[in-house]
């Protein structure tokens, strides 16, 4: 697969995940009177994102005419949405006052529920016109105790109103707000039984926003904006912090590199020889190209990476774009799923054409490890996950019908592709065309003080490039684990180009480190270096999950643990690809600039 293949390749995964990502965005028009649907989400503890359960797992009136489930679509599926029909009735520009939904006598099992949820801080999630609206169950009030030296007590109380405000444009529904009345409560602390009444209100209201920029609410409502000079001025104090560190190493390993080609051309190769003159990283020419050991793994590992840094390329062009507005039914998850499945003959490719350039022959096991590589781990962590999320009942269990579309997208797609790169990949007519020849044996590496070894070198490769993200990262696990709204995709983009920069120049860095002691096993060693950010995200994992949320249970810990695995997981694939990239082209560099031989 030559170039312009490579980019007719990613252009289409672009259209098709665009394309997907759009699909359904509708502009629903209203008549006066017409009734406007309400579907109810989920319901869950606000702390816990990912434990979510379907709206009449607690005892809510039901419609009278039977529940009715929407359709959804692949991304609003994984991001566990299950919507279903409710029984209010809102109908365009007709306000109400005191409706009444239904009137219940709740048992001491139904209060049991409610208690739980209401103590737990549940809240749910409805859909107006695709437009979110969210409330809560109740609240919790601490009362003094009646006796001296007891415990305060908690007074359980139960939301029985609510009330819609919606805004209209012509035709059109622009915005929704929910609200609840404290003053129709039911206490719920103790009682065994209780007669409830649910009712609600609705108050339509003109507006001058257009349809077009309804959905700019939910933006404004993420802390970004709120704080954007802030943002701003952090991200460029931390950025140019890096930029500067990172431009001073370049000089200085720029002169030393200087230094080292004078030396190496003012001496004679016969008399550098005889008289032992010959040291540091030219010394191990002979060495230097001799391929890495488990070869076919190196492959796939650069393969897969390569991959997943053109996938993320793909997806940062479409948040450009604007195709990821807030609550868009999961088009970032569905262009996730169809990228990579699009983007699979890239990993194939690479593989394969590496691997045959580096002399293997069983391109077969190549391919199958490349498709393996990182759909083997994350089906195994999917299995665990969903078992669990199954277990606990919540809607982040998938349904059988999405498993099946799932395994029949990797079957027929990303499978395939794969092996269509690797066949054109072992066809490859390249060659790796090393500079300098490699001698029968290899040389004897001499003994490395402890900071020369492979985690320590791991551990300061990657303390640079996470510097230059970690702030970011903060606003998106507060978004991808939270109830904020991330939106300023520029910036992430911005911060990811710095990223991949100050992996590529620390990994060249500590490559000719590594060079100049004359230790030339530096093919993985590029890998592990350039891929070890992803340790320290792993590290800021824990940071923020004790340190930054309320996130707590078995449940909520093993989806966020679990996954950020995974996605660590994925960037050291991707920044390992990138390290090991750069090192090639920076060990070509110098060793074609001196005579060697």
């Amino acid at each position: 697969m030559k170039a312009p293949a490579l980019r007719r390749a990613a252009l289409w995964a672009c259209l098709a995940a665009a394309l997907l990502a759009c699909a359904g965005a509708k502009e629903h028009r209203y008549k006066d009177g017409q009734e406007v649907s309400i579907w109810a989400n989920k319901v869950g503890p606000f702390a816990n994102p990912t434990e979510t359960y379907q709206y009449f797992n607690l005892p809510f009136c039901h419609p009278k005419e039977g529940k009715e489930y929407k359709p959804e679509g692949l991304g609003e599926v994984l991001e566990g949405d299950r919507l279903v029909s409710t029984p209010y009735r809102i109908k365009f520009k007709e306000n109400k006052e005191g409706a009444v939904l239904c009137s219940q006598q709740l048992d001491r099992e139904d209060l049991d529920q409610f208690r739980a949820a209401v103590a737990e801080d549940y809240y749910f999630q409805m859909f107006i016109d695709g437009l979110p609206i969210w409330g809560f169950i109740g609240k919790v009030e601490k009362l003094p105790s009646e006796v001296p030296g007891q415990r305060d007590r908690q007074k359980l109380s139960l939301f029985t109103h609510i009330h819609f405000d919606v805004l209209f444009n012509g035709d059109r529904v622009i915005q929704v707000d929910i609200s609840t009345d404290p003053s129709k409560t039911v206490d719920i602390s103790e009682a065994d039984k209780a007669d409830v009444q649910f009712t609600y209100s609705v108050a339509w209201k003109p507006t001058d926003i257009p349809y077009d920029r309804r959905m700019d609410k939910y933006a404004k409502y993420s802390f970004l904006p709120q704080h954007l000079e802030i943002h701003w001025f952090s991200i460029v104090n931390s950025c140019v912090t890096v930029l500067l560190l990172t431009g001073f190493l370049a000089t200085i390993l720029m002169r030393v590199l200087k230094n080292d080609f004078i030396k190496y051309s003012s001496a004679r190769d016969d008399e550098a020889l005889e008289d032992g003159e010959e040291t540091g990283w030219k010394l191990v020419h002979g060495d230097v190209f001799r391929f890495p050991p488990y070869l076919n793994l190196f492959c796939a590992v650069v393969g897969t990476g390569t991959q997943i840094l053109v996938m993320a390329l793909v997806i940062f062009c479409l948040s450009l774009l604007g195709t990821y507005y807030p609550y868009n039914g999961g088009a970032m998850l569905t262009s996730v799923v169809v990228l990579y499945a699009l983007t699979a003959g890239i990993a194939g490719y690479v593989s394969a054409a590496l691997y045959k350039i580096m002399g293997g022959t069983n391109w077969v096991r190549n391919v199958l490890t490349t498709t393996m590589l990182f759909c083997g781990p994350l089906l195994a962590m999917f299995s665990y996950l969903n078992t669990v999320a199954w277990v606990y009942g919540t809607t982040a269990a998938l349904p059988f019908g999405t498993i099946v579309i799932i395994v029949v997208i990797w079957a027929l797609v990303t499978f395939p592709l794969t092996v269509v790169g690797g066949i054109m990949g072992k066809n490859t007519k390249a060659e790796f065309n090393a500079p300098c020849r490699t001698t029968k044996y290899p040389r004897e590496i001499p003994p490395l003080p402890w900071y020369r070894q492979t985690l320590p070198q791991m551990l300061m490769a990657g303390f640079l490039p996470f510097s230059a993200i970690y702030i970011e990262l903060y606003y998106i696990f507060a978004s991808v684990w939270g109830h904020k709204v991330y939106t300023i995709y520029s910036i992430l983009f911005i911060v990811f180009i710095i990223l991949i920069i100050v992996t590529a120049f620390i990994t060249i860095a500590l490559t000719y480190f590594q060079l100049a002691v004359e230790d030339h096993r530096w093919w993985w060693r590029s890998i592990m270096c350039g891929g070890s950010t992803a340790l320290f995200i792993y590290a800021y994992c824990f940071y923020y999950y004790h340190a930054r949320s309320d996130m707590n249970g078995l449940m909520q810990a093993s989806f966020y643990f679990g996954y950020m695995l995974m996605v660590c997981y994925g960037f050291f694939l991707m920044l390992g690809s990138v390290g090991f990239r750069a090192s090639l082209s920076f060990v070509r560099h110098i060793y074609k600039a001196i005579k060697c031989e």
